[in-house]
């Protein structure tokens, strides 16, 4: 650990995403002079032509190599550009941030009335620039994390519905923040809290670490599932 703190401290860390959450998280962890540049990524990847877990994956590298090839001319280039993307998956339905109040409320109905729990994918990807100049100049680490989560189905539509009109989670991948009132929409997970809200933590400073000082070609995250 303090290897990897001590490597942070002297050098430049940039995040693909404007996420307050995430933000959070990585000071939590000790990154608390993070730069934030935002992702121009279009999230826009063929959903049906790929796996989810494919599709989670390829939305977070995109962000990352985005923003790695957009500051790598800067007067001080990262050593090291950290992005993450989240999906919620229902069976083979991927839920993202909802578009408006009325999918919103659908997607909050679809994920209490189902069987079971759903799964939180995010997708945690590092980039830097290799100690050697070989091509293609980075080293690329991903890792993909899975928490279940159940809904109380208990739930009545008008707490949905009030919970919808709040807007505390329209920004938030399926539509609930589990950091806040949506907790009460929940009544147990399997797995990491932290990946829940959009970040897991122990895993990604693994990652970081593994970026940093084992720059070997990364396996695809898809095969560990």
């Amino acid at each position: 650990m303090d290897r990897i703190a001590k490597a942070l401290a002297k050098e430049r860390v940039v995040l693909a995403s404007t996420s307050p959450r995430r933000i959070e998280l990585l000071r939590q962890i000790g990154c608390k002079d993070v730069d934030v540049v935002p992702s121009h990524f279009k999230e826009d990847l063929p959903k049906h032509s790929m796996s989810p877990f494919q599709y989670v994956v390829d939305t977070a590298k995109g962000k990352a190599m985005s923003v790695y090839e957009a500051t790598m001319d800067d007067l001080i280039p990262p050593k090291l550009v950290i992005a993450a993307d989240t999906v919620i998956l229902q069976g083979s339905e991927i839920l993202e941030k909802p578009k408006n109040e009325v999918e919103h409320f659908i997607g909050l109905q679809k994920l209490r009335d189902h069987k079971g729990p759903h799964q939180v994918l995010t997708a945690v990807v590092c980039v830097a620039p290799l100690d050697e100049p070989i091509s293609p100049g980075y080293c690329v680490k991903t890792h993909l994390e899975s928490t279940e989560v159940f809904f109380d189905p208990e739930t009545s539509d008008e707490f949905l519905k009030n919970y919808v009109e709040s807007g505390e989670a329209k920004d938030a991948a399926g539509g609930y923040k589990i950091q806040g009132v949506g907790a009460l929409l929940i009544s147990k997970i399997n797995g990491d809290y932290n990946n829940v809200i959009g970040l897991p933590l122990s895993a990604t400073w693994k990652l970081m670490g593994s970026t940093l000082f084992d720059q070997e070609l990364d396996s695809d995250a898809e095969d560990r599932f």
